[in-house]
């Protein structure tokens, strides 16, 4: 419990380095979009304060997340997390959309022979320290989701990372619309449309793995072959069956039949159960949930059913 603890209270430290950055890169961003006449740039900081509004949800679930199991929810908070992950998502989808209707809107005004404004050097010059800075944040928010197994910091990282390269993307249409000329002015909003289709493609990728967790998907091929043969691997093991593993947050939940000679006692069944699950829990973690139900082998006369 005290691991878990710990584990939520880092998690909310990365998260909160990832806040106190979205609140200034908020505020410089729509200050040089509207100064500098940049669609790109306004559309890039509200990418940012998407960014900000998860961080916030992001907090407040990890204090959820650190609680103990408790007779409501005896397999603990985990799933928490995993919601918090499809929030960052579907947060990230509306400022996707929402960019993509201000860069097309652009688009089709200028198509139409209406005139925009070049965007300014100082909108430029925010779009590259929006780069650098969210570059950074993503390389430091995921060594700590991967550190931590963590799907919601999995989710804020590439939430980052989107924000970086939406940067990039707004860098070059700025760039392209200042320094090439007025003729090339379309650039600011092209890149704003076309930056918005990627964060479009990030945040359907997050919402379904999220969903599919909270829908109890099972593990992937990988780990469940892994976890499969470890039980193999264990001698008096003759036979698997009703095995089922899912995800609860960051944690594994692993269940299984397995069938032993029927000769055996209950006390050696019970020392081949516990090798089991030392085992899994060596190789996946001491947190991994393990149910095993030990059943002998069917006798000549004796009638098995699957179930």
């Amino acid at each position: 419990m005290q691991r878990m603890k710990t584990r939520s209270q880092e998690a909310s430290r990365i998260t909160m380095a990832g806040l106190v950055l979205n609140v200034v890169l908020t505020l410089l961003k729509y200050l040089t979009g509207f100064v500098g006449n940049s669609s790109a740039m306004i559309a890039d900081a509200t990418h940012s304060l998407s960014d900000l509004v998860t961080d916030v949800v992001v907090l407040l679930g990890f204090r959820v997340v650190g609680k103990p199991a408790d007779k409501d929810h005896q397999y603990g908070h985990g799933k928490i997390e995993t919601l918090l992950a499809s929030i960052c998502g579907l947060f990230l989808l509306m400022a996707g959309f929402g960019i993509l209707f201000c860069g097309a809107s652009e688009i089709v005004g200028l198509i139409r022979g209406e005139d925009i404004q070049r965007p300014g050097i100082i909108a430029f010059t925010a779009a590259l320290i929006s780069l650098i800075s969210k570059e950074l944040l993503f390389r430091y928010t995921r060594a700590g989701a991967e550190r931590l197994n963590s799907p919601a910091l999995v989710a804020k990282a590439w939430d980052h990372r989107s924000d970086a390269l939406s940067s990039l993307g707004v860098l070059a249409g700025i760039g392209g619309a200042i320094f090439l000329g007025e003729k090339w002015v379309i650039l600011d909003p092209l890149a704003a449309l076309l930056v918005s289709l990627f964060i479009i493609r990030i945040a359907l990728s997050i919402i379904g793995e999220s969903l599919n967790e909270l829908l109890e998907a099972s593990l992937d091929k990988d780990m469940v072959d892994r976890i499969f043969q470890t039980i193999r691997s264990v001698e008096e093991v003759r036979d698997i069956h009703l095995f089922r593993t899912r995800k609860i947050g960051p944690y594994f939940a692993v269940e299984s039949h397995i069938m032993v000679d029927r000769e055996l006692s209950l006390v050696d069944a019970h020392k081949i159960s516990n090798r089991i699950e030392n085992l899994i829990h060596e190789i996946f973690g001491d947190e991994t949930l393990v149910t095993l139900h030990v059943e002998p082998l069917p006798g000549k006369n004796s009638e098995h059913r699957e179930y």
